[in-house]
């Protein structure tokens, strides 16, 4: 069997550590932030996040997002299939974001037999861990068919919840029809949302941060067998450290704690804790 060099591609809302990305050798087309009449890319050097995530809440214009543009996407895609057979893209979900057009209109000019668009139908870790796993397989096997089906796999059978502790930047970011609504700033609730299918929908309604972290630690254990978990937080490493701790006797061996970069802190807002998990029987 003829074994395929294969590569992989994703857009930098999938949050991946620099140390996975280094190890998977994963190629990242950063998505933008624009704010104080400036577009600044999500790379992890244009913007000092954690000096982002403190000014985030007193700025008097709020910061918008932006895909990456087809051009970019275009540049990054034909320089990271070199010396490759085959690439694979794994990105933002197309309901929330432009970016799987981009990525399409990017690839748009190479062979469908060395180029992959999937949809992730999810944010953050949850489309880290795709990336991952496909890494993985592709490694092992050389089969981009093997490899397609792994990632497939592992995007049916994750999770992926975050818990906020203000609804007011879910609610102006104007993605999400129901938080636009206000309802949740009107009664003072905590929302825990959760990703399905590219559609953010509220999980629970709760008073108080605390007790909507207490219900995150619910749905975690709720989830089964893990085989993969990561806790996203947007600087609020404290709390997934704790997260962490109080979940020790349910996760699996390697568990990342990441923060959310830019992009997606900008509609979640400072504070907020999540998980993206996979589970065991994804491999099954």
């Amino acid at each position: 069997m003829t074994f395929t060099k294969i590569k992989l591609i994703t857009d930098s809302v999938a949050d991946l550590p620099k140390e996975v990305i280094d190890k998977y050798d994963i190629a990242v087309v950063p998505c933008f932030v624009n704010y104080e009449g400036q577009s600044f890319a999500d790379d992890g050097k244009e913007l000092d996040r954690e000096a982002y995530y403190r000014n985030l809440p007193t700025m008097t214009t709020h910061p918008t997002t932006a895909a990456p543009p087809p051009a970019l996407a275009e540049e990054m895609i034909h320089k990271h299939i070199e010396g490759a057979d085959h690439l694979i893209a794994v990105v933002t979900p197309a309901k929330l974001s432009a970016t799987y057009n981009s990525f399409r209109i990017g690839g748009s000019g190479l062979p469908a037999n060395r180029y992959t668009l999937i949809d992730s139908g999810n944010l953050s870790m949850a489309m880290g861990f795709q990336l991952v796993v496909g890494a993985e397989t592709a490694a092992k096997t050389g089969s981009v068919e093997a490899t397609l089906d792994a990632i497939h796999r592992v995007r049916n059978n994750q999770a992926l919840y975050c818990a906020l502790s203000t609804m007011e930047f879910l609610r102006r970011s104007g993605r999400v029809g129901w938080a636009a609504a206000g309802i949740g700033a009107l009664l003072q609730i905590k929302p825990l949302v959760q990703v399905v299918e590219g559609e953010v929908r509220a999980a629970a309604r709760i008073r108080t941060f605390g007790k909507a972290v207490e219900r995150l630690h619910e749905f975690v254990r709720e989830q089964g067998k893990l085989d993969k978990l990561a806790i996203i937080h947007a600087n609020n490493e404290e709390g997934a450290l704790a997260m962490r701790d109080a979940l020790k006797d349910v996760l699996p061996a390697d568990v990342i704690v990441t923060r959310v970069g830019p992009t997606l802190g900008t509609h979640i807002g400072p504070g907020a804790i999540g998980f993206a998990s996979v589970s065991a029987s994804w491999k099954a």
